[in-house]
């Protein structure tokens, strides 16, 4: 008897029940209003990739000048309740689901738009801490930040080889974004950061198609998107 068959008799045994064997994943249509165990859990990726994606454009907006925005503050609860939160509760789940990957990406960025709402959050003091004489420090310390976040994005990047050609375009462009905002910061450079707005754009739009095919599953849609799976490693 296989060692799976050996944990369905013993649960059967504690609880008296002499039917079938219990499975461990039950099918998302059985008993949909009442809660079922040993329930797997579900895909918590499009969350995180959408609370990224929609931040991401926001901001990305304000960066590029649309509508003559020069001031970042409206993003905030976004960044805090859905770039930050959101992104962060993916990223636990995707731990519970055991994909190092998506639990340290979504983790991260999830940090990272709370901590950026940390900044521009009036109550918190930090940008006023530049004011007067230290004024001139501002830039070089964004830069510094956004510098940092470009680093991290390369090294996440990196990891995604091996998945799809959707995720690893979500990374490619995120680096350049961040690249051009540093560099806007460091040179005091209006167009820099307008062409960093232009490349988080076009990184939001992917995420948000990689957050739909996660979404659109056979189970769930009429139709699926392709992502370009690359090729995963073969065991020897």
């Amino acid at each position: 008897m296989s060692g799976s068959n050996q944990s369905y008799d013993a649960e059967k045994a504690n609880t008296g029940y002499n039917g079938p064997a219990l499975r461990h994943t039950i099918s998302t249509d059985t008993q949909p209003a009442f809660p079922v165990y040993h329930r797997k859990l579900g895909n918590p990726a499009p969350l995180g990739l959408f609370g990224f994606a929609s931040t991401t454009l926001i901001l990305s907006l304000y960066n590029a000048g649309a509508r003559g925005i020069t001031t970042p503050n409206a993003v905030l609860g976004m960044a805090l309740g859905v770039g930050g939160l959101c992104q962060l509760l993916a990223g636990m789940w995707e731990f519970a689901a055991g994909n190092t990957f998506g639990a340290t990406a979504f983790s991260m960025y999830g940090g990272f738009w709370l901590s950026f709402g940390c900044i521009y959050w009036p109550g918190s003091g930090i940008l006023d801490a530049y004011k007067g004489a230290a004024a001139s420090q501002l830039p070089s310390a964004l830069g510094i930040y956004l510098i940092t976040w470009m680093i991290i994005t390369f090294l996440l990047f990196l990891a995604t080889f091996r998945s799809s050609v959707a995720l690893c375009g979500v990374f490619f462009f995120l680096i350049f974004t961040f690249m051009m905002l540093a560099i806007g910061e460091f040179i005091e450079s209006a167009a820099c950061h307008k062409a960093g707005g232009i490349l988080g754009c076009i990184t939001a739009m992917i995420a948000f198609y990689t957050g739909s095919a996660g979404l659109y599953s056979p189970d769930a849609s009429y139709f699926i998107l392709p992502v370009g799976d690359l090729p995963k490693r073969r065991d020897d």
